[in-house]
């Protein structure tokens, strides 16, 4: 708690170090107040001043860049904090300051010297420190350039090596051997070099600086290690089996926990895999993981047991929703609380619909690839959905596959893949949006009337305890607002649809849980939550932009 405390404090100390800095030199009030303390005898020239006052400009910047590397306690930020606040320092003398902003810097110094121990974090597999090289070289070059080009053509009697000189020093504020017949001229120049030798320090920065989000993919070996523990328990731990995740094992090798690096946050869905016994062991590694790369943990979709032992290593749990489970023993169409379903199925039969239960071994290689065309054509969106609750590809070896078929086309298709020996947990539900209202209620029926498996998996309800609160008889009016909320929002994210949908099979729910460390993470977990799932986050514009630099 110490530490964490620590750190914070030096992180609020950087930003306000940066953050005068920038006042000392943008604000003129401040300019004509602080000058002629502290260091009044120095009598620099005006080139330094201007120098001074660009170092200042960039540094701090800088360091409220490095503010957000200091607080996950990356030991290259304090390592880049540490030479930016010496900078820092000095150019405060420069530009003859009072004692308040030069104090600041020196005590953040002093401050980073002294708690170096806390500042550990490695850097990210995959960082931008070539990225970060190449942008700043590209910049410098072309501010050069540019400058060397305007002094070709504009009236100065200068040689080649002079406007090079002088287009070279422009990009940290000082003044070269060209003497310039006209004042704007100079002052153009000087902008120039300016815009390109800040541009090229800050983003290089900001490449060097970022959180870093290593492409993942598992390996065929770890793939296998993971199938042979998958079990009964769990109807979500076939989804660990997506390629775009890491994995670690526990020592023992009896359990394994899989993520994702989203926005800094290294994103678990589901259980561990594997003997629960054997689940702290597997826990730790991922925590030491965090750990060494200052990754925020954080877990979607846990069980009831999941997040008790999550709990045990300190996560905070909160209960997001329900899972609906569908016993088929007992499952049928008969009965007054199934008219709906039942009336929907009879109406889709008498309009020529026939749903076929097939295993994806069991299809032709060609028929697979075109349901996978038309289940792509029917998503509706560029992003494919779900992360805790999607395998992302179709046709894996014990998958089930149900499609609706009208006239010789298929106009539904659901996908389910294995829950151990006994169950199947629904992967792919998608319709051709021309199709007749009903579809997918007779393909889910024929399978629960129809399958061998004891238990099937359906969709996640989120916030479904929320939502029957709130429309209850005497409901309080924070249950009432909160279901409000949510059916306000349902209009972009299918949350009360789902739950409607959902009901409709009579299921048991199975309250599912998000562990997270803190309150404070809340914001950066659900935004890694939400980009994982395909509901937001992010700009992906902006994300591909940054990603092609």
């Amino acid at each position: 708690m110490a530490g964490a405390t620590t750190v914070a404090v030096i992180t609020w100390v950087t930003r306000l170090a940066g953050l005068l800095a920038l006042v000392s030199v943008l604000v003129p009030a401040g300019r004509r107040t602080l000058r002629g303390h502290v260091a009044a005898w120095l009598e620099l020239p005006h080139e330094a001043t201007v120098g001074a006052a660009t170092v200042a400009l960039v540094t701090g910047v800088l360091l409220m860049l490095l503010a957000t590397g200091l607080k996950r306690r990356k030991r290259r930020a304090w390592q880049l904090a540490v030479a930016t606040a010496a900078l820092l320092t000095v150019s405060h003398l420069g530009l003859r300051h009072t004692l308040g902003a030069g104090l600041v810097s020196l005590a953040l110094l002093i401050a980073l010297i002294a708690t170096r121990r806390h500042f550990i974090a490695l850097p990210d597999p995959v960082t931008g420190r070539w990225r970060a090289i190449r942008v700043f070289l590209q910049l410098t070059v072309a501010g050069v350039a540019i400058n060397f080009a305007l002094l070709s053509v504009a009236p100065v009697d200068a040689g080649v090596g002079d406007r090079l000189a002088q287009s070279t020093l422009a990009l940290i504020g000082v003044s070269g051997p060209v003497t310039f017949p006209a004042l704007w001229l100079e002052d153009l120049s000087a902008a120039v070099g300016l815009l390109f030798g800040i541009g090229a320090v800050l983003l290089a920065a900001y490449f060097l600086l970022r959180s870093a989000e290593p492409a993942p993919e598992l390996t065929d070996e770890e793939v296998e290690r993971l199938r042979g523990l998958l079990g009964e328990r769990d109807s979500l731990g076939y989804f660990a089996l997506r390629r775009d995740k890491f994995v670690v094992f526990s020592k023992s090798g009896k359990a394994a926990v899989t993520y994702r690096v989203i926005a800094g946050v290294a994103l678990c869905s589901a259980d561990p895999l594997g003997d629960p016994e054997a689940w702290p062991g597997a826990i730790e590694e991922y925590l030491d993981v965090c750990r060494r790369y200052a990754w925020t943990p954080a877990t979607m979709g846990c069980s009831e047991l999941g997040a008790t032992v999550w709990a045990r290593f300190g996560l905070e749990v909160l209960e997001i929703g329900d899972e609906a489970v569908v016993d088929t023993d007992t499952f049928t169409l008969e009965g007054r609380v199934m008219r709906g379903v039942r009336q929907a199925v009879s109406r889709t039969k008498r309009a020529g619909y026939t749903a076929r239960i097939r295993k994806a071994e069991d299809l032709p290689a060609e028929e697979l690839d075109e349901l996978r065309a038309l289940a792509a054509t029917w998503r509706g969106t560029d992003t494919e959905r779900g992360f805790s609750m999607a395998l992302g590809r179709m046709g894996d070896p014990g998958s089930v596959l149900v499609t609706a078929e009208h006239d010789g086309r298929v106009r539904g298709l659901l996908q389910f893949v294995p829950w151990g020996e006994k169950g199947l947990s629904l992967d792919v539900m998608r319709r051709d949006r021309t199709a007749d209202n009903g579809v997918n209620e007779l393909m889910i029926s024929e399978l629960l009337l129809s399958t061998s498996a004891q238990h099937v998996s359906l969709n996640f309800a989120a916030f479904r305890a929320v939502l029957e609160q709130g429309q209850r008889i005497g409901a309080g009016p924070v249950a009432r607002l909160s279901a409000r909320t949510l059916r306000f929002f349902s209009r972009w994210i299918q949350i009360e649809t789902l739950y409607r949908f959902n009901a409709k099979f009579q299921p048991r729910w199975v309250p599912r849980y998000l562990a997270y460390p803190a309150a404070r993470d809340l914001l950066r977990v659900g935004v890694a939550v939400f980009e994982a799932e395909g509901l937001g986050g992010r700009p992906s514009g902006l994300l591909r932009a940054l990603q092609r630099v």
